[in-house]
Order: C-alpha cells, then sequence, then structure tokens
C-alpha cells in the first residue's frame, strides 16, 4: 500500500518548527510493509491545502495528514478533508462530553472555540487521544482509498498512532499478510564488513529480506519478513536474527529504535554504575545524547564542557606540563581529562573527548578531523586516536558516538 504522509501548518514551512513526526510515521510504517512513498507540507491555506489533497489521493492509497486538528481559524484540516470528500461534519456527543471532562480535570473552562475539535466528518472512524483535545480521524473515500487525520503535537501523534492507528491498519489490510522488521544496531564495524560476514545470508535471501546501511556513526541491519499473521512474520525475523548474532552478536548493541545512549545507560543502571563526561570539541555533545533518556540522572552525575585549556587544567586536574608538552588535543591529555572527571564526579567511569573539529584549527601534524577519546574506570584508562574526514558536525557526532561505544566497552571489564 502507497502512503503519503501530508504535514499541515505554516510554522513548518517557515522553519519555526522542526518537523519530528515524519520520521517516526515512515520508519513505523515502513516496518509493518507500507510504502512510504510521499512526504509532503503545505501551510494553513484552503486552497493549497484541498491542491495537496487532490495530489496525494491521486498518488496514494492512504493519505496521513498531521496538523490542523486544533480550536482555531487556522487549523483547518479536518474542515478541508471533509469539503473535498464532500462530507458534512457532524457533533461527536462522545468527543464534545470527553473534551468536557479533560478540561474538568485541568482546573479550567472550556471555551466555545474547543467545541470544533467534536465536530467529525461523517461514517468517520473517530481514535482515542488520551493526551491532548484532537482525536485522530479515519475516513475513507468512495474509491476506497484511506485519509487519517492526525493531531499536530509529536507526543500526541506517536501516542494516537500507536495505540489507535496501527492496529487499525493492521486489521484494514489484514487479508494482505503482514510485514514487519525487526532493526539491530551495531557498533565499532564498517558496513563492508558487515555485509562480508553475511554475504551468504544476504544471497540466499528471499522471506525475511536483510539490508544493511550506515548511518549516524553506526551501522543498521534492518530483517523484514512477510507472514500471514503478525506472529508468523516475527517469528520469521527471529530465526533470521538468531543467524546473524551467531556471526555478529559482539557488534549489536541494540534492536529496533533503541539509541546507543540508551543501551549504556541500561547497563549503568542495572549495574549500579554511574557515569560524567569531560568534553571539549563536542561541546557536550554525549553529555546531551545521555539525558536525551529519561532517568539518565541516576547515572550520569555530571559533565564539564572544557573548552579551554584553563578549563582542563583548573577544573579537571590536567596537569599544565601535559598541556605544554603535547598539545590539549593528545592522547596524554584525553587520558588525563578522563581520570579527572571521573575523580571529580566520583564516578564509576569518566569519559573525555578534545580534538580538532574544524573546518579550521588544522596543521599537518594534526589535522581537522583528529580526534582523542578516553574512558577511565578505577582499573584503568583505555584512549584512542579517530581521524575523521566530515563537516563539524558530523566529526562532533561520531566523536560522541565513538566515546559512548568506548565506555560500553569499559564496563565488560569491570
Amino acid at each position: 500500500m502507497i502512503v503519503e504522509v501530508l504535514n499541515t501548518g505554516t510554522e513548518l514551512l517557515l522553519g519555526e518548527i522542526i518537523n519530528t513526526s515524519f520520521p517516526y510515521l515512515s520508519r513505523n510504517l515502513n516496518d509493518a510493509g507500507f510504502n512510504v512513498l510521499y512526504q509532503s507540507t503545505v501551510g494553513d491555506n484552503e486552497e493549497r491545502l484541498l491542491s495537496s489533497l487532490d495530489i496525494a489521493l491521486k498518488r496514494a492509497d492512504i493519505v496521513i495528514t498531521t496538523g490542523g486538528l486544533g480550536p482555531t481559524r487556522g487549523d483547518i484540516t479536518k474542515e478541508m478533508v471533509a469539503k473535498y470528500l464532500d462530507l458534512p461534519l457532524e457533533l461527536s456527543t462522545m468527543w464534545l462530553s470527553k473534551l468536557g471532562e479533560y478540561f474538568k480535570t485541568k482546573g479550567t473552562v472550556m471555551t466555545e472555540n474547543n467545541k470544533k475539535q467534536a465536530y467529525i466528518p461523517k461514517g468517520a472512524t473517530v481514535f482515542n487521544n488520551e493526551v491532548g483535545t484532537a482525536p485522530g480521524i479515519a475516513v475513507k473515500t468512495k474509491a476506497g482509498k484511506i485519509v487519517i487525520m492526525l493531531p499536530g503535537p509529536p507526543q500526541e501523534v506517536e501516542h494516537v498512532f500507536a495505540t489507535a492507528v496501527m492496529p487499525y491498519l493492521r486489521k484494514e489490510f489484514a487479508a494482505q499478510g503482514v510485514i514487519h522488521s525487526r532493526v539491530l544496531h551495531m557498533k565499532d564495524i564498517a558496513e563492508s564488513t558487515v555485509a562480508t560476514i553475511l554475504d551468504e545470508e544476504i544471497t540466499h535471501q528471499s522471506n525475511p529480506t536483510i539490508a544493511i546501511y550506515a548511518r549516524k556513526g553506526e551501522i543498521v541491519v534492518r530483517i523484514t519478513a512477510k507472514g500471514q499473521t503478525l506472529a508468523e512474520a516475527q517469528a520469521l525475523n527471529a530465526a533470521t536474527e538468531a543467524k546473524i548474532r551467531a556471526k555478529c552478536d559482539k557488534y549489536i548493541y541494540g534492536v529496533d529504535y533503541e539509541t546507543l545512549a540508551e543501551a549504556l545507560g541500561k547497563k549503568l543502571k542495572a549495574r549500579n554504575y554511574t557515569i560524567s563526561c569531560a568534553e571539549s570539541c563536542t561541546g557536550g555533545l554525549t553529555s546531551s545524547m545521555i539525558t536525551d533518556v529519561p532517568g539518565s540522572s541516576e547515572y550520569l552525575m555530571g559533565s564539564v564542557v572544557s573548552y579551554s585549556n584553563m578549563a582542563k587544567h583548573k577544573v579537571l586536574g590536567v596537569k599544565q606540563e601535559s598541556l605544554d608538552k603535547y598539545d590539549a588535543v593528545s592522547d596524554v591529555v584525553a587520558k588525563e581529562m578522563a581520570e579527572g572527571v571521573r575523580k571529580l564526579f566520583n564516578t564509576t567511569l569518566g569519559v573525555s573527548i578534545t580534538g580538532i573539529a574544524g573546518p579550521g584549527g588544522g596543521t599537518a601534524e594534526k589535522p581537522v578531523g583528529l580526534v582523542y577519546v578516553a574512558v577511565s574506570s578505577a582499573k584503568s584508562t583505555t584512549v584512542k586516536e579517530y581521524r575523521f574526514k566530515a563537516s563539524r558536525s558530523t566529526i562532533k557526532l561520531r566523536s560522541a558516538m565513538r566515546a559512548l561505544s568506548m565506555a560500553m566497552d569499559k564496563l565488560e571489564e569491570l
């Protein structure tokens, strides 16, 4: 089934809001076997929204809209879908009652314009939204296509999609079978090496299929199976995953959409260990990635963005003679930074990063992309040198990913 995601909202076109809903919808739909082939964005304009709906419904079987279901005059998605499909809007007494209860629990009075959210296209399916005031809505066209309308806020998109829309789609298209994907995340290995190791499985693949690609400093292996039921597809994926793990298990750190920071956090939390970071060229990116994980305050005790030599010396205790003799970008200084931050915060692990992210500042001996990462424990300190050839932002990202990876490896030594 071909899917188009139609994002609505002038704020998206102006760049005032970053669209995080599309990546979520795309990966979940593709994992379930729905082909997301188009994405478009349109502002809050009746004529342009109607035109975008017309284009989408001519080339896709399922059109999913995000945004435009609020109480204001600018929220017109539902009205334009109803107009395009020539369907009247009818008051849902059920949703109106739910709105009343929602505002009552908030201790506020529902305003008149909120009642706009209780009007639903005739014959539509209403999806419950427990985290907002706009319901999700699905309506079928006379040609048998489906338009699904989701609220705008990302947390509402994810909640309504996961709890109601995906079960609805699986039920609607159950006769076509179920496609399901399993994603394996690998670290410390090159894409070409993974392809070589799994050459036999890839050469003889049929159902499931195996796809390998590099993404944000890691390697991702996607296993996709088709079955008559979800359980059958999952069983097929599990059998192929077992074969892959037999060859690559030491490189696999997580599954599905688990991040490296999440995987590290789980290990730290399970062992009641703690971590601290000293970052120079990454400017706190590693710490930010760690704190993206809910509950990270249980194991991240503190961080220092030691961008200057003064901070490295006075805060982390890096020896002045080390800075003078070896320079800030060196294995010696990286080692002392990691040991210094571990002692400063009294943590199980101390992680440090120092390097040249560019685009300037490099020399023949120490070019842009030279980065040293160190991880210290009470037992030992490991330092590695990396030479990245990429943009400033990519060098920072890869450095942070290597730091998280090295921290996971160090845990195995404890």
